[in-house]
């Protein structure tokens, strides 16, 4: 029997069961497929685009998505007008669904304009079964749906649609696994995200997170740091550790590890120069976690607290399990340690119940505490959480709070983000400036953004910048 001919269903009982050998041949199948493909099509090449809504999470993903994409062959393209179309989707927010549904009806259009257009959804949308009952429904032009365990296994989903020429569904409600080591494509050669754990057990009253992504489930800190220490091997100075709530890393490893005692391994990685990481739950915030961002000359200046309200009694309802007492006394240690420290958040505005008195607590927290920078939200039901089932605050009065905090937030801000106006500070060069001819953009380890002068061949770089005016929220500066 010829290889190449090969049906899904005798694929499969020649592809090895250990992963990720598995999803290997099965890439190799779908790169012989794609160049029948291309034989019967006369097409010189297949295009993909991936669109990523949402969280970093999800952005880190898709470069593993567009690593295999690219390893069976598809070439990528700025454009939904492609031959292979993935939304890897975000469901925070209902009206981010909403989007999805809306962009769909486009893509119908393209795909009836190309008969060889495949289109995938993926993420955090598709984990719910009344979205894929819906698209099943109503959109049946979507070719392959699935969720956010089983990213790994694009290339063998690939392999059944081209074989059997129908909608292949495959969304798994939970997993223990975690399957690395297949192809990544970065977005950027010096600076890379890590995940060191999945998924989330806080259950935030308002929050549809650990309903999508499932149970914390951490991945061995042998593994996170020998894949470190190959970036930084390849040229990347800077990492991003992501999870849903990092400070609770290694808790269901066998033999548990702190996220501290991750944090000093990684530390010690040759070649690389700075470390980041998000996103931070203040419940599980420890003394060894602050001690070791003390004594660390890699990890960054900057740390993202996220406090959704002021008033206890509010976080009470939101299940967050602080207090606005602890919260305080937490940021106190913390600028104890590091007194240069840049905190950021993020603040719910009208939270269903919240009265002008636990308003007024929030704005509080924000006078004391002086955030560089805070990500507020107005509140939005999110079905399928225990908030939805609450009274929601009239609309009127909730943008009335959501101004006076974003202008009581932005008036500290700009104070706070100008402390290192004339002083010469540290800046990695990520990208040409797009608005300005000769400029570039860099950040400093605080996370705060600097645009000077110089040339393209820099980025990637970490170069002494001097800050010569704050402009609030970003600084000009000269190479120094």
């Amino acid at each position: 029997m010829n290889d190449i001919n090969m049906t899904y269903e005798e694929a499969l009982s020649h592809a090895p069961n250990e992963e990720p050998a598995r999803q290997y041949f099965f890439i190799e199948r779908c790169q012989d497929m794609l160049e029948k493909l291309k034989e019967s099509s006369g097409k010189e090449e297949f295009t993909f685009h991936i669109a990523t809504f949402g969280c970093q999470m999800n952005s880190r993903d898709s470069e593993k998505l567009q690593g295999i994409l690219e390893a069976i062959g598809f070439v990528e393209t700025d454009t939904e007008e492609a031959d292979f179309v993935l939304y890897n989707t975000c469901t925070v927010r209902e009206n981010a669904n909403d989007r999805v549904y809306g962009r769909l009806g486009y893509l119908n259009s393209l795909k009836k304009k190309n008969p060889h257009m495949m289109i995938a959804l993926c993420g955090c949308m598709m984990q719910e079964e009344k979205v894929v009952a819906k698209i099943k429904k109503s959109y049946r032009f979507v070719d392959i749906i699935f969720g956010t365990h089983n990213i790994f296994k694009l290339a063998e989903l690939i392999h059944e649609r081209l074989e059997a020429k129908k909608m292949v569904v495959d969304i798994w409600e939970g997993t223990d696994r975690i399957v690395e080591d297949l192809p990544t494509e970065r977005k950027y050669p010096f600076k890379s995200g890590v995940n060191i754990m999945f998924g989330c057990n806080n259950f935030c009253s308002y929050c549809i997170v650990p309903y999508v992504r499932g149970r914390e489930r951490s991945r061995s800190p042998k593994d996170i740091v020998e894949e470190v220490r190959q970036l930084a091997a390849d040229g990347v100075v800077e990492i991003m550790l992501l999870g849903q709530n990092v400070n609770s890393y290694g808790k269901s490893l066998e033999t548990p590890v702190s996220f501290a005692e991750l944090l000093t391994q990684i530390d010690q990685v040759e070649g690389l120069e700075r470390i980041r990481f998000m996103t931070s739950h203040p419940k599980d915030l420890s003394d060894e976690l602050i001690e070791a961002m003390k004594n660390s000359k890699k990890i960054c200046s900057h740390l993202h607290l996220p406090l959704q309200s002021g008033s206890s009694r509010v976080l009470k309802i939101m299940n967050r399990k602080y207090t606005k007492e602890r919260y305080l006394e937490l940021v106190e240690k913390i600028k104890t340690a590091m007194p240069n420290i840049s905190l950021t958040t993020d603040i719910i505005v009208g939270f269903p119940g919240e009265t002008e008195e636990d308003f007024q607590e929030t704005l509080d927290v924000v006078r004391n505490v002086r955030f560089d920078s805070a990500f507020t939200f107005i509140y939005s039901k999110r079905t399928g959480t225990p908030a939805a089932d609450m009274e929601e605050i009239p609309a009127d009065v909730v943008k009335d709070r959501f101004d006076r905090l974003l202008t009581e937030v932005q008036k500290i801000s700009a104070e706070v983000c100008g402390r290192d106006e004339h002083t010469v500070q540290k800046v990695l060069a990520e990208e040409v400036n797009d608005h300005e001819k000769g400029l570039l953009t860099g950040r400093m380890s605080n996370n705060t953004t600097v645009h000077f002068k110089g040339d393209p061949s820099l980025i990637g770089k970490i170069v002494d910048v001097h800050l010569d005016e704050s402009k609030g929220f970003y600084y000009m500066g000269t190479l120094s």
